[in-house]
């Protein structure tokens, strides 16, 4: 399991119809840690350290009655929580938080919304099925690896030293996450939530997490995508071996074909990694265009018996190493399943429990 930290493999170079669009990015600063850049009225953006591949998060602040809204807080860390303070005493003027808005579960965004929620005494407001998902992986920390777990990456085809790997990794997810409160004020699809002097719409979309939460202000024409739009990768896309047969990447496709009748294409896109761009429909279409691309590959490779540890070549530009196995094996899985669910594939799981997969017919 991949913590459920996002760390999507980089998107192919294919060719002419690979190329990511031409999309613009017409802020020219950047805030450092513990700073902010003012990027439309009463909105404000920050950067908390992550480290790694992806080396920090975006989070938000939005003018509100009597202080500030966030959306997003970054992992639990030292460097995080030091930098939050900076922000709050310097760039946010020592005014109180008065809520605090999660995009989704994973850790980078969910990370210290208890400390803050607690610090400031306001309420989280997140999504019901984020929260109640945030909170069954939290509890997984100190826990053996489940056996169902352990029989669903065998039958991808991983070997003992993988597997021995993933037990001693088990429940790792809720150290990046302050423990998180224990009530919240849910959002969901439609909500118009008045932050200040602005209204912002809710917008939801599954695959990457099951309900994330876009924020979209058609008044100041941002669009705050958390991972669900990101302007340079894919967003990790997997089936973890608490719903082996689930599908999430037709979920994915869905919400990315239902946010480009929702949202126009004129917002300034918000994201949780890389800067704020402008081309939202655009990146829309070549995340799609780039998953039915993966799809056909994936199903050439299939000509004949497949574990889901064969296809990575089919779908991913990068070698695929130990620290990627899981990533790699759950993007592969939910690329799997999605064929399945199209009737374009089928799986058959031998005698010592490996699942082959062939394309249909």
């Amino acid at each position: 399991m991949a913590d459920g930290i996002e760390r999507g493999a980089r998107e192919r170079d294919g060719g002419e119809e690979d190329r990511r669009p031409a999309l613009v990015y017409p802020l020219e600063n950047t805030p450092d840690y513990g700073q902010a850049v003012d990027i439309a009225p009463g909105v404000k953006w920050m950067r908390m350290p992550l480290g790694g591949s992806l080396a920090f998060i975006n989070v938000w602040a939005i003018e509100d009655d009597g202080g500030w809204a966030i959306v997003d807080t970054g992992m639990q860390t030292k460097d995080t929580s030091q930098a939050w303070r900076k922000v709050f005493s310097e760039a946010l003027g020592g005014a109180p938080i008065t809520r605090v808005f999660v995009t989704h579960l994973h850790p980078d965004h969910v990370g210290l919304a208890g400390w803050i929620t607690r610090k400031f005494s306001s309420r989280v407001w997140m999504t019901r099925l984020e929260y109640l998902q945030c909170r069954m992986l939290v509890a997984d920390t100190g826990r053996e690896a489940p056996q169902d777990a352990i029989e669903f990456y065998r039958g991808c085809g991983w070997d003992e030293e993988a597997l021995e790997t993933y037990r001693a990794r088990f429940g790792g997810f809720g150290k990046g996450v302050y423990q998180l409160p224990d009530s919240y004020h849910r959002i969901k699809h439609g909500d118009e939530i008045r932050i200040g002097a602005q209204t912002w719409r809710v917008v939801t979309g599954s695959g990457h997490s099951p309900e994330h939460a876009c924020l979209y202000c058609p008044e100041l024409k941002l669009f705050i995508s958390g991972d669900q739009v990101l302007p340079k990768i894919s967003s990790n896309v997997s089936v973890f071996p608490t719903e082996p047969d689930g599908d999430p990447l037709s979920d994915w496709l869905s919400s990315l074909a239902r946010i480009k009748t929702l949202v126009p294409d004129d917002v300034l896109v918000l994201p949780a990694h890389n800067d704020p761009f402008i081309g939202l429909h655009a990146r829309l279409d070549h995340l799609i265009r780039g998953h039915e691309r993966g799809l056909d590959r994936l199903e050439k490779t299939l000509a004949e018996p497949r574990r889901a540890i064969d296809v990575f070549g089919a779908l991913f530009a990068r070698k695929i190493n130990g620290d990627l196995l899981g990533m790699a094996t759950g993007e592969s899985m939910a690329h799997l399943n999605c064929l399945r669910t199209r009737g374009r594939a089928t799986a058959t799981r031998d005698d010592q429990g490996v699942v082959w997969w062939q394309a249909a017919g």
